[in-house]
């Protein structure tokens, strides 16, 4: 716990798999595949490294001159390489931008990162290919980050940065019942309460509903009532005019 840095000095396809950094087994084909993988680096690429950005998530159409104007805008740019397919020619979606100074550098990887070119919104990082030894990229198993979707739960790098390991106590969770025995009888009478009382309610329902049929199953013997008192009112005030 005392050696964990943010930042690492070599590239383990296990660790950067990992949400913090201490898994001990791989848990998805692409990391077993990093692991397995010899990549060496092309030797024949040219530049520092150190001035160089890694840009990713490019539209298909974009060409070098558009990353090249989209670019400029924070500091002089030396190079631009879009990397492209050997047999097609076609652009692969991703490139490496060197400018001529650090402070450019610096620049563009703080403001560039997510920047929408050609309706794509980029993304923006060191190029770890040089620079970071043992470094395996992302077509092998290896770089970082990775989709819930495509079963790859791996986390690190700049979307989603390593968390420091944190030591959690063991709490039993009382919503299964895991908690002592008290608790769990608690549950059980406050349940049989709950299911009375549910009871109890329905049949006070049921009544009040009786209740309020009963003036509509009893409304003609009401009416004829009402029709005998009135009659027998009209009789006696014709004998009183007698």
């Amino acid at each position: 716990m005392a050696d964990w840095a943010p930042i690492a000095k070599e590239y383990d396809p296990l660790k950067a798999g990992s949400i913090d950094g201490t898994d001990e087994e791989p848990h998805d084909r692409a990391i077993w595949r990093a692991m397995l993988a010899r990549y060496v680096p092309n030797k024949g690429v040219t530049g520092d490294p150190h001035l160089t950005l890694f840009v990713a998530r490019l539209n298909l159409q974009t060409t070098e001159e558009k990353l090249r104007e989209g670019f400029s805008r924070y500091g002089e740019v030396r190079k631009v390489r879009l990397v492209r397919d050997l047999v097609t020619g076609f652009s692969k979606g991703y490139a490496f931008v060197e400018y001529r100074e650090e402070r450019a550098l610096l620049k563009a990887h703080r403001d560039a990162n997510r920047l929408v070119i050609d309706q794509h919104e980029i993304f923006v990082d060191f190029e770890l290919e040089r620079t970071l030894k043992g470094w395996i990229p992302r077509r092998l198993g290896g770089g970082f980050g990775g989709k819930k979707e495509s079963g790859q739960l791996r986390f690190g790098g700049r979307d989603r940065p390593f968390r420091k390991p944190i030591n959690l106590p063991n709490v039993k969770n009382d919503f299964y019942g895991e908690g002592s025995s008290e608790k769990r009888n608690w549950s059980r009478e406050g349940t049989r309460d709950w299911r009375t009382r549910e009871r109890d309610h329905e049949r006070s329902r049921d009544k009040r509903w009786g209740e309020r049929e009963r003036p509509w199953a009893w409304g003609d013997s009401d009416r004829e009532r009402d029709s005998r008192e009135e009659r027998s009112r009209g009789r006696d005030r014709k004998d009183r005019d007698r």
